[in-house]
This record gives C-alpha cells, sequence and structure tokens, in this order.
C-alpha cells in the first residue's frame, strides 16, 4: 500500500514545478545567461536588497556557494554590491535593471500557472489553498 506524501513534499512538488516553468519561460525570453540555481538564489533578494548570508539561508545553500552564485550573477549584470545604510561594513546584494527587466515575464508565468491551477481546482479551491498558504506563512516563514 503507497503512503500518502506528506504535505510538505506535496508543497514542495508544486513549488517546484512552478520554479522550474518560470525559469524555462525567462530562458525563452533570452534570458539565458543564469542558471536554476542563480534564478532560485535571486528568487530570495528583497527590493532594497539583501545580505549574502541571508540568501545563503534562504536559499539553503553554503555562504561560499552564495558567494560563488553572486559573483556569477554580478558578473552577468544581474545583481551589483553596494552599501548597506545600516550598517557601514556590510554589503547588500540587490538587483539591477536588467534583472528587474525578467520580472515581467515571471509574474506573467506566475498568473498562467496560477491559471491552470484554478482551472484544475476550481476557483474556491483555489482560494482555499491560497488563504491556507498564506495562513500557513505565518508559523513557516522567518522573513515576512
Amino acid at each position: 500500500m503507497e503512503r500518502d506524501l506528506p504535505a510538505s513534499l506535496l508543497m514542495l512538488i508544486a513549488s517546484r514545478s512552478a520554479a522550474n516553468r518560470i525559469y524555462e519561460a525567462l530562458q525563452e525570453q533570452g534570458f539565458d545567461d543564469v542558471t536554476i540555481a542563480q534564478s532560485r538564489l535571486m528568487m530570495g533578494i528583497d527590493p532594497d536588497g539583501t545580505r549574502l548570508s541571508v540568501l545563503a539561508e534562504r536559499a539553503q545553500i553554503a555562504k561560499q556557494t552564495a558567494t560563488a552564485l553572486v559573483d556569477k550573477l554580478e558578473r552577468a549584470g544581474y545583481v551589483e554590491r553596494v552599501a548597506d545604510p545600516t550598517d557601514g561594513r556590510a554589503r547588500l546584494v540587490r538587483m539591477t535593471a536588467r534583472a528587474k527587466e525578467a520580472i515581467p515575464y515571471a509574474r506573467a508565468e506566475e498568473e498562467r500557472i496560477e491559471g491552470e491551477w484554478r482551472e484544475h481546482l476550481g476557483a474556491k479551491r483555489m482560494q482555499q489553498l491560497r488563504d491556507a498558504l498564506t495562513e500557513l506563512r505565518k508559523i513557516t516563514d522567518p522573513y515576512q
């Protein structure tokens, strides 16, 4: 008898599927000089910038790995390192105009994905899913 998958794994499967689709959509739009690992790291960048240690933690990778990914993203023109206005010794990783050009394409793919999920689940169940995940965020997202 096959066991039911835990909700956490089911959420991971759906999340990975969506992330992969967004990545592929960006590749098709010409943002093809970024790896999937780099794109996952970039998803953790806040609008005003984020410290490298926080990016590493969000991506669940070693700080050295995050540094290498940010170095490559910086060389490709997607991110820049700037002084942290709250701590002169620290630096923030911030998206450049090039990275921000990709955002509308990513958002459009997100909307397509949610539309497909809504069609599959129905509007009521999709809203229930969104409500439940939003509620779970209160106890699972240390960065909100």
